[in-house]
Parts: structure tokens; C-alpha cells; sequence
């Protein structure tokens, strides 16, 4: 069988880190929910630009891949997965931009909708599906957020305990037919009962994109956020369990686990049920904030190039979507020998 290795990362943040202050000593700023353990403010996270869109990331955060491994390289992909987890334009997703501004001509090119903060592994997946089954060789697989400088800082909203949580970023992916860091297996689940508690409100009744005066926000009530917090306690451990299960390793065994980062809770229940200790479950949640989709690559890229990653370590990527609907997890033995 081919082996599938993700060959390398690379991520960008936009402007500059944005203090927890800006939400906290905004005027106004009460919430019910503020002191609830889902939404601890991270003391920093980075925003997008008012004109900053997914591709503008994209764009930024494949340089350093085409800086190591050539713009022809790059240019050549024959598979092209990109998660927007804002889309810039109603109907249409960000992988047709990204084409054209990276001069990709892909037979594969995907807008993965579905996964959220989870995509990065399900798009793994779906590369080495296509890598091992076509004649395919290489995909570059893409994680842009960008819904926190722009949904979250509306004027009504920002005054939320959800929206000081949120940062804004892009990770990216470099997947080859080789062996030099193999993808060992890849665990998913799709949990269809979930797939309607997560939801967004707005104030007046109205579909979200008819005209009205109301903002546009997640939809957390006490119920709602006590079903989330169950589930992803859950979610997470059973899919990195299971994989470990079928690569004949203990949990125990993992030299650096990286999630998504929702919350501080999630991260220490998550390492406690996998008998990790905190310098083997990485993560930036209190520089970047929640980085949704993009958090694993982004955290996978800065662990690397600050030597948190060494040559062998066998690394685990896992992390749960939405209110439960998407749980994932896969394992590389990492082999990158970039600082």
C-alpha cells in the first residue's frame, strides 16, 4: 500500500496579539455565562484585517512551504482541500481563490464544509484516500479562520463571554506519496444525532442573512454548553484511544498530543484521560485563543520550530467539531527534521 506523509506544515497569524482587555473592559461586557469554565478568557489572540479574506491566509501561509520546498513543487499539487471556517462569499468556498492566487491547477479541489474544528484531521484523511487510490502524489490541505475579528468584535456581540475566546489564523499542510513522516492510521466519526444543537441566534427572529439590526451569534445557553462540554470530554479520548488501540500503543505511549483548543478545561480533561502530562499535550490557546479549525496546524507548526517535535516522536493530532457532530484523530511519526 502507498504510504501518505504529511511532509510538512506552515501557519500564519494576522496583525497584531489582541489583549484580553479589548473584550473584557468593553463597556457593557456582562454575561451570565462569563465565569462559566467554557469561555476563561485566553490573555491574547491575533484578529483579521476589515479586508483581510481566507485566501489573503492561505496565501501567507504556504510561503514558508514553498520557501522549503520550491514554488514549482507547490505549484504541482495535485489535490487542493481548503476549510474556511468563514467563508468570505455566500455559495462559494475559498479553494478556487487559493488556486489561482498560488498558480494551482488541482484535479482534486475540495471546499471541505463539514468537520470544523476537527478538519484538519478529516482532511488528512481525505488526502491520503485520494493519494493512495489515484494516481495522484501530492495536496496541500488548508485551515483558514477568520471568524473572530469579524464576528465576534460586532458591537453587541463583543460584549458576549463567547466572543473574547476566539483568534483568528491559518495552518496549512503539505501531503506527499512518501515515507519520510507517514500518516499511521486515521480514526473518524460522524455523529449525525449531534448534527443539529449547534446553532447560531440572532435577536429578532430573522434567517441570518435577511436584513435586520440584530447580530449574528453562537447560540449558547446553560443547556446547550452543558451538552457540549460532555461530549467533547468524551469525544476526544475515544477516538485517540481507539487509534492507539489499533496501533498497538497505550495512550501513555504518545510523545506530543495536539487538539483543538476550545478551552482550558477541554485541554486538562482531555490529557488526564489519555495519562498525558501537560508538556505532552501542546497547545497556544493563550497566545491565539480558539483557533477552531486552524488550531492544529498552527500549534503543530510552532511545536516544531520551537523543537517541542523531535526526529521519531510519534504524534497524535485529534479534536471534536461543533456541538459533537465530528470526532477525529490520526497518528505521524514525525520525521521532518526542520527547526
Amino acid at each position: 500500500m502507498t504510504t501518505v506523509s504529511l511532509t510538512d506544515v506552515a501557519s500564519y497569524l494576522p496583525g497584531e496579539p489582541v489583549p484580553a482587555e479589548f473584550y473584557t473592559d468593553y463597556p457593557g461586557a456582562e454575561d451570565k455565562l462569563r465565569n462559566h469554565p467554557m469561555f476563561k478568557v485566553p490573555p491574547s489572540r491575533h484578529h483579521v484585517a476589515a479586508d483581510e479574506s481566507n485566501a489573503d491566509m492561505v496565501e501567507r501561509a504556504v510561503q514558508p512551504l514553498i520557501e522549503r520546498h520550491g514554488r514549482d513543487e507547490i505549484r504541482g499539487v495535485d489535490v487542493l482541500l481548503v476549510h474556511s471556517q468563514l467563508p468570505d462569499l455566500p455559495f462559494v468556498g475559498a479553494g478556487t481563490e487559493v488556486a489561482r492566487r498560488l498558480g494551482l491547477n488541482p484535479e482534486w479541489l475540495v471546499d471541505v464544509a463539514n468537520a470544523g474544528c476537527a478538519s484538519f484531521v478529516y482532511m488528512l484523511k481525505l488526502a491520503r484516500q485520494i493519494l493512495t487510490t489515484t494516481d495522484a502524489k501530492t495536496a496541500l490541505i488548508c485551515n483558514a479562520q477568520s471568524a473572530a475579528g469579524q464576528c465576534f468584535t460586532q458591537s453587541e456581540v463583543r460584549r458576549l463571554a463567547q466572543a473574547a475566546i476566539p483568534g483568528d489564523g491559518c495552518g496549512v499542510g503539505y501531503v506527499t506519496t512518501s515515507a519520510d513522516t507517514p500518516v499511521l492510521d486515521v480514526e473518524t466519526r460522524h455523529i449525525g444525532e449531534y448534527a443539529g444543537d449547534m446553532t447560531v441566534a440572532v435577536d429578532d427572529g430573522r434567517k441570518y442573512w435577511e436584513p435586520g439590526e440584530s447580530q449574528l451569534r453562537i447560540g449558547f445557553t446553560d443547556a446547550s454548553v452543558a451538552k457540549v462540554l460532555a461530549r467533547g470530554n468524551r469525544l476526544v479520548p475515544e477516538v485517540v484511544t481507539d487509534l492507539c488501540r489499533r496501533l498497538g500503543v497505550a495512550t501513555a505511549d504518545i510523545d506530543v498530543l495536539i487538539t483543538n483548543q476550545p478551552n482550558r478545561t477541554f485541554l486538562r480533561n482531555w490529557r488526564e484521560a489519555l495519562q498525558l502530562p501537560p508538556e505532552r499535550h501542546l497547545n497556544t490557546f493563550d497566545q491565539y485563543g480558539n483557533l477552531f479549525g486552524a488550531a492544529i496546524p498552527i500549534t503543530l507548526d510552532r511545536a516544531i520550530r520551537s523543537r517541542q517535535v523531535e526526529d521519531g516522536d510519534l504524534v497524535v493530532l485529534g479534536g471534536f467539531a461543533h456541538a459533537g457532530d465530528f470526532a477525529g484523530a490520526t497518528a505521524v511519526r514525525w520525521h521532518g527534521g526542520r527547526g
